[in-house]
């Protein structure tokens, strides 16, 4: 745990350090608030690749023959390519953003479903410090890219582009370490392997879980003016802390979740660590809230009493995923349906009640707590 923790961290503060340095230096509030939607509009299309990674870690573990396996993620890649094709123009106008400027966006979702795989059959195999390098490798290819473009003066259209660039390296150097590290399963489970219909149902989990971490950032510019989404945006970074920090115990949990002599208790032990970390992280941002002027400037004053529930979001997030990683790991997908509801229910909200960055932020906290609690009573 602790290794994929490290690579999992490497990997996220890669990604942090893009916001922070296009936030702080490159962009302008308004490009900041149009690059940070469209990222979080790319990782909705990435949740087939989410879902794979599980589904394939689960047929590894179960011994299916990893050929198959392999062909499940093709499969899987040309769904999400069909997928940006159609999602992009509908995007664009939603967002109120240009349509290459989502296309060179969206593109890594097809490039994110093959690298999930191969991360999938490391993870299966049990292979969790190469998969800590390859998550710290693929963070440091997908992140410095975009840097470097901004560095440049591309602006965001540029560094989503760099990005995806960099997503495409990650595939080769995945696949290129799943070929050379550990022994492939040879195929000694009964019956065939999960197919993309698993895929299918393991993404709707999935996709609720990426949903309800994105719909407030994603909707927030329809109920608030371009500075103020700006301001949202460099919030939303303390969510995606608190958010992803925790997800390795998640990875690591995961093969035991599946168990059914251990999953409740493992379920149990996971939600109680993963909620600790949740109340560390948020104590901290709101002593750090005082801090964000300084580092941003006068324009993130509004952040400065409210950072703490940002961080709250994120860390109920993170238990709300390892009860959903629960679910998909027991196959019992449907209990997903509780959380979609929510999700439902605070778009709504948003669009109706929030005018305001702590309103927006207010209505999703609420959201996701009673998602979370519902979801985990069901679960257990």
């Amino acid at each position: 745990m602790g290794s994929v923790a490290v690579g999992s961290m490497v990997a996220n503060v890669c990604m942090y350090l893009v916001h922070l340095t296009a936030s702080a230096r490159y962009l302008d509030v308004s490009e900041y608030g149009e690059f940070a939607v469209l990222l979080s509009a790319m990782l909705v299309l990435g949740v087939p690749a989410l879902a794979l990674q599980n589904v394939i870690a689960r047929e590894v573990v179960l011994g299916h023959d990893e050929r198959r396996l392999r062909r499940v993620g093709v499969q899987t890649t040309l769904c999400v390519v069909a997928l940006v094709a159609v999602a992009t123009p509908l995007v664009a106008l939603l967002l109120r953003t240009g349509v290459l400027t989502t296309l060179a966006a969206l593109a890594a979702a097809p490039l994110l479903a093959l690298i999930a795989a191969g991360q999938g059959i490391l993870q299966g195999r049990g292979e969790f410090r190469t998969l800590s390098w390859v998550l710290a490798v693929v963070g440091i290819l997908r992140a410095v890219p975009i840097i470097g473009a901004f560095t440049v003066g591309a602006g965001p259209a540029g560094g989503l582009l760099a990005g995806t660039i960099g997503a495409a390296a990650s595939v080769v150097l995945v696949w290129a370490v799943v070929g050379k590290v550990g022994v492939p399963s040879g195929g000694g489970a009964e019956g065939p392997p999960a197919g993309v219909l698993s895929v299918v149902r393991a993404s709707q989990v999935q996709l609720v879980l990426i949903v309800a971490s994105s719909v407030d950032l994603l909707l927030s510019p329809q109920v608030l003016d371009a500075d103020s989404v700006g301001v949202y945006a460099l919030g939303a970074i303390a969510t995606k802390v608190a958010f992803w920090l925790p997800q390795a115990i998640g990875v690591v949990f995961y093969p035991r979740l599946a168990d059914p002599a251990r999953s409740r208790v493992s379920l149990r032990q996971a939600v109680t660590v993963v909620a600790a970390v949740g109340v560390v992280l948020t104590l901290c941002a709101g002593a750090a809230g005082p801090v964000v002027p300084l580092v941003f400037g006068d324009g993130y004053d509004e952040l400065v009493p409210i950072l703490w529930l940002f961080a709250y979001i994120g860390a109920t997030l993170a238990v709300l995923q390892v009860v959903l990683l629960s679910a998909i790991a027991r196959d019992r997908t449907r209990v997903a349906f509780v959380a979609w509801v929510v999700v439902a229910a605070e778009v709504i909200c948003i669009l109706t009640l929030a005018g305001s960055v702590l309103g927006v932020a207010a209505i999703a906290a609420a959201a996701v707590t009673v998602a979370a609690a519902v979801t985990w009573a069901l679960t257990r």
